[in-house]
């Protein structure tokens, strides 16, 4: 009872999880035209539900929150001018929150039907200029004045009255009207006949825009395309020139060219085959008694653009070569030079023509081609350049052993190569007609100079060259020795490679040599007894034929362990045992205390004693041996008396019992003495 009382208790009084509240945050923006990107964050109460949102009675989103959160986007549909509510949907709970957006009139003018570049349009053309209101006033009329402004220097204005009328469902207008055809103006009538930028606004400030005109039909030609040149405002049969341009000389010309009847001159000019690639200007000039002066002048440049031409270089290993030198010639003359990349990638621009190519790499000549340029196009140039394979190897028994790290001095290129764990090294896109001369060597030590007069198989150039070098074979005799300067027979010597790759082993006969033929290199020399035991190691240089001594003197010691009491006498018949790398040896110790062991190998030996008569050790001690020589071990605990070991222990509470015995009676004795009475005289 008293438990449910206090649950029930604690139930009560529990304050109860709190319902997450549907809620828009501030939208981003909050006002804006048709079509505007607003953002709008917010929650809702049911965890991953769905919601939506809604733009007045449009909806404009649905989805799923993150847990509890949203996140969404959406575009202002089309909707008359206004404030207009956002609600924010739980779906789930159907409960919503709500914001309100701002709805603003937005004015466009336009040109339509207009060329796409580069081709533009020319003097005398029309242009066609739509005008648009979205989120205007709905049923309602707008009144528009267009006007465009002439290429300035001329400062010439011309007008178009026209209307706008909204649809009543969402506030949108449009209206088309015609330039010049629909405009009206003074001192001239409305024209196109400036080459230039002509301006144009709706209402003067409500909206901008701008169309140009020129001479040509296009900004950019090719070699051997006709140019179309057509111009405007000038007096019938008047007489003008044509001047093209390039670089400030004049290229070419057309003369007398008379206007029309309605003032325009019409002429078309060809692109020569060998036209140079860059700008050109067109300046079309009155040659008549009372000339035609137009402000601003009839003047227009256009570009041969060339196309864009991709050459990658590569050697005949199909591998990206970077600094080859690519040259183009046309009729003779060079007029382009590249150089490849690190990618292999040579980047130019060439006009339409036939043209030679040739690559060049460190001065010569690697590649030579003719190409024909009509369009945007790329090419692999496939240079006569050689990779070479160097491989190093030895031989040991019989079998090819690859060989790293050994270096090659390449010399024209001054470059030096070292072999991969393969053995292998390469020297990249090389020239295939030229002398080399390769220095191999191993740890610093040439061991072979080749010249190879070219790189060419047969005569013929190939993709790789291959060069293989054998490491030479030296002798190598190895002499070992004891302490005693004796041969050791039958010892096992490794010679191991630095690097680890060989290995030879060999036993030494009774003189104590062990012959090896060993290849070019650095050795570690190790020495090893009949049971496996290092007794000594080296390293050595194997370059050419070497004889050498190794010493073991930690091999073949004579050892003396002398063991002694506290005072120093000389244990008999003490058992002394010692170990190394699971070699042992033990004898009794003669009457001077003394045992001798011969052919000891020297190192961190295990010495223990045992008792006289005892099998359990007593000391045990570790002794670094490295010469023939007398060691003493002291057993402090015992003294030898009378033939017998005695611990010193018990010696000592003897020998203080007998003192104390001593004093004792010594002192009794004075005491008697003093107290025995003396005679009186008489």
């Amino acid at each position: 009872m008293i438990i449910l009382t206090i649950t029930s208790t604690f139930v009560i009084f529990l304050p109860s999880a709190r319902a997450i509240d549907v809620a828009i945050a501030p939208i981003t923006p909050t006002s804006g035209k048709v079509g505007t990107n607003v953002r709008i964050t917010g929650t809702i109460n049911t965890t991953n539900g769905s919601y939506k949102i809604w733009f007045a009675h449009q909806m404009v989103k649905e989805a799923n929150a993150s847990a509890n959160s949203v996140d969404a986007n959406f575009s202002v549909p089309a909707f008359p001018k206004g404030s207009y509510n956002v609600t924010l949907q739980d779906v789930g709970k159907n409960i919503n929150a709500t914001t309100t957006f701002l709805v603003n009139s937005a004015f466009y003018i336009n040109t339509i039907l207009m060329p796409n570049p580069p081709k533009q349009l020319q003097e005398n053309s029309t242009v066609n200029i739509q005008l648009n209101v979205t989120g205007g006033q709905a049923n309602t009329v707008y009144s528009a004045n267009i006007t465009v402004n002439a290429p300035a220097p001329s400062n010439e204005t011309y007008w178009s009255l026209v209307t706008l009328t909204n649809t009543t469902t969402n506030g949108n207008g449009m209206t088309k009207v015609i330039y010049p055809n629909n405009f009206h103006g003074t001192p001239r009538a409305p024209h196109t006949n400036y080459t230039g930028t002509y301006n144009i606004a709706f209402n003067n400030t409500l909206a901008t825009n701008s169309f140009t005109t020129g001479l040509t039909n296009s900004t950019q030609y090719h070699r051997r395309q006709i140019v179309d040149i057509k111009t405007a405002g000038y007096k019938p049969n008047e007489n003008v020139t044509i001047k093209i341009t390039f670089g400030g000389k004049t290229i070419d010309s057309i003369n007398n060219v008379n206007a029309t009847v309605g003032g325009l001159i019409l002429a078309n000019w060809a692109v020569p085959r060998n036209a140079s690639i860059g700008t050109y200007t067109l300046n079309v000039t009155s040659i008549s008694p009372s000339p035609t002066i137009k402000k601003p002048p009839d003047i227009q440049s256009f570009i041969i653009p060339g196309f864009d031409v991709n050459v990658t270089t590569k050697n005949l290993a199909k591998e990206i070569v970077q600094g080859v030198a690519v040259q183009v010639f046309e009729d003779g003359k060079s007029i382009v030079n590249a150089t490849s990349d690190p990618l292999g990638l040579a980047q130019m621009k060439l006009e339409i023509g036939n043209y030679t190519c040739k690559a060049l790499y460190k001065g010569a000549k690697v590649y030579e081609r003719s190409v024909n340029i009509t369009a945007a196009v790329s090419f692999v140039f496939y240079c006569n350049l050689t990779n070479l394979k160097i491989s190093v190897i030895a031989v040991k028994d019989g079998i090819n052993i690859v060989v790293p790290e050994a270096k090659i001095y390449l010399t024209r290129e001054n470059k030096t190569l070292t072999t991969d764990i393969n053995g292998t090294a390469i020297a990249h896109s090389l020239l295939p007609s030229v002398n080399y001369t390769l220095n191999v060597s191993r740890y610093g030590v040439s061991f072979n100079v080749t010249k190879l007069s070219t790189l060419l198989v047969n005569q013929n150039v190939t993709a790789w060259y291959n060069v293989t070098f054998i490491l030479p074979t030296s002798t190598l005799r190895v002499n070992v020795t004891n302490a005693n300067g004796e041969p050791i027979n039958n010892a096992m010597v490794k010679v191991q490679e630095l690097m680890g790759g060989l290995l030879y082993e060999n036993n030494t006969n009774n003189e104590g040599t062990a012959i090896f033929q060993c290849i070019f290199g650095k050795y570690n020399i190790t020495i090893y007894d009949a049971e496996g035991i290092k007794l000594n190691e080296t390293t050595i240089s194997i370059f050419q034929n070497q004889n050498i001594s190794i010493p073991c003197e930690l091999w073949g010691l004579t050892l003396s362990i002398k063991v002694v009491d506290y005072f120093g006498q000389p244990i008999s018949n003490a058992n002394v045992k010692w170990q190394l790398d699971g070699l042992q040896n033990s004898s009794l110790t003669k009457s001077d205390g003394i045992v001798t062991f011969s052919n000891v190998i020297g190192g961190d030996l295990r010495v223990t004693v045992y008792l006289p008569g005892q099998s359990q050790l007593f000391e045990v001690t570790t002794l670094f041996i490295d010469s023939s020589r007398t060691i003493e071990i002291k057993l402090g605990k015992y003294v030898v008396l009378a033939g017998f070991l005695v611990e010193t222990s018990h010696l000592t509470t003897a020998m203080i019992i007998v003192a104390t015995v001593l004093l004792v009676l010594l002192i009794e004795v004075y005491r008697r003495k003093r107290l025995k009475p003396q005679k009186s005289s008489s």
